[in-house]
């Protein structure tokens, strides 16, 4: 492109009346080139611009001081664009090492899920609002743990560095209670009260954490965050929460406590958790985005398909751009699916289908996590 606008000036210089009317575009060319171009190949440009600059001055026979005057100015808008391209170069090797170090954290933080955990086929689709990020406030995690399956979805209050950093807390703390905890009120409890020894007066956590402790039980404590979507055959059910519960980080604010809703979970069924950037995300019209409809619309049996037709039609609807974090996450328990054990909770840890937990949450319990008992699907 540069050297195009140089090479239009000849026919101008050719057509026009008026000698020094073609002069000034000579200087775009450089100029042009310090954004597209490395130092030297503006150098190169100018070079060749000057060159241009004399031939046609020659031609018309321009007046030594006009011709002194334009050269002058010419090598100059030259140098100042070959500086401004070696800060360009700069600026993008600055910005390609953060990339590389975003996405170190992005895959210590939010580690790749498998497309199988278990007896489920999984999916994750997440999508980060800051420009160039690849990381933000909303998180996920997903472990095989001796007490089934569990996963957490959740959404840190702000944005940048401290929710990040609120982010990975949150995740550290649920990967080693989901080993050690037998109950999943347990689980939450063990978050709760890290947030507390951490979190600002004005900071919390909305998240719903999932386990799967035996065949046909899927046990849901919801924490303040957007109900999960329970798919079964056609139909698509809002898990509204039995009992309100305040996010985590809040509950010395409040005398409630989480709660443990059951739901059954049989084959062919899908779980799909979702954070608030996908359910407020708004169009021109500034209209919602009907996230319960289009599961419906989307519905397939990979849920790799499924969220990829979702993320695409959720960018689409907002204009290509989300202005707030956007996480997904689909399990769905294939028909007929066999797995190597279906792990059962240890005895005594098996709960109500809609419970509150009023134990202290600063009591340890003091309770040694027996191993669980594991039963092939084929037996049962």
């Amino acid at each position: 492109m540069p050297l195009l606008i140089l090479f239009a000036a000849l026919p101008l210089s050719l057509l026009t009346v008026a000698r020094m009317t073609w002069l000034p575009m000579l200087a775009v060319g450089p100029a042009l080139a310090a954004a597209t171009c490395k130092p030297w190949g503006v150098l190169r440009v100018g070079f060749f611009a000057v060159a241009l600059a004399i031939a046609l001055g020659v031609r018309h026979a321009t007046s030594g001081r006009e011709q002194a005057i334009f050269l002058s100015a010419l090598i100059a808008v030259t140098l100042a664009s070959h500086r401004a391209s070696v800060l360009r170069g700069r600026r993008e090797r600055v910005l390609a090492a953060v990339r590389s170090v975003a996405e170190a954290a992005q895959h210590a933080l939010l580690k790749p899920v498998p497309a199988t955990v278990g007896p489920f086929q999984v999916a994750v689709r997440y999508s980060a609002a800051a420009a160039e990020a690849r990381i933000g406030g909303d998180l996920y995690a997903l472990v095989p743990t001796p007490y089934g399956v569990r996963l957490i979805v959740g959404d840190v209050r702000g944005k940048g560095l401290p929710a990040v950093s609120t982010a990975a807390l949150v995740l550290g703390v649920f990967s080693e209670a989901a080993y050690d905890e037998p109950d999943l009120l347990d689980v939450v409890g063990r978050i709760e009260r890290s947030l507390a020894r951490t979190l600002g007066p004005d900071d919390f956590v909305t998240a719903v954490v999932v386990g799967y402790p035996r065949a046909g039980r899927m046990e849901v404590v919801n924490c303040g965050h957007a109900p999960p979507l329970l798919v079964r055959k056609s139909d698509v059910i809002s898990v509204e929460r039995t009992f309100p519960a305040p996010p985590l980080g809040l509950s010395a604010l409040t005398d409630e406590t989480p709660s443990l809703q059951v739901l059954p979970f049989a084959d062919g069924d899908q779980l799909l958790l979702y954070t608030d950037g996908v359910t407020e995300a708004r169009n021109q019209h500034r209209e919602f985005y009907p996230l319960i409809e289009r599961v419906a619309r989307h519905l397939s049996d990979e849920p790799s398909r499924t969220l990829a037709a979702l993320h695409d039609e959720l960018l689409a609807y907002v204009g290509g751009r989300l202005h707030d974090d956007a996480a997904l996450l689909l399990l769905r328990k294939p028909a007929g699916s066999t797995s190597a054990a279906e792990c059962h909770p240890p005895v005594g840890g098996q709960a109500l289908s809609s419970r509150s937990t009023q134990r202290n949450p600063w009591k340890t319990s003091g309770r040694t996590p027996q191993p669980s008992r594991c039963e092939s699907r084929d037996a049962q």
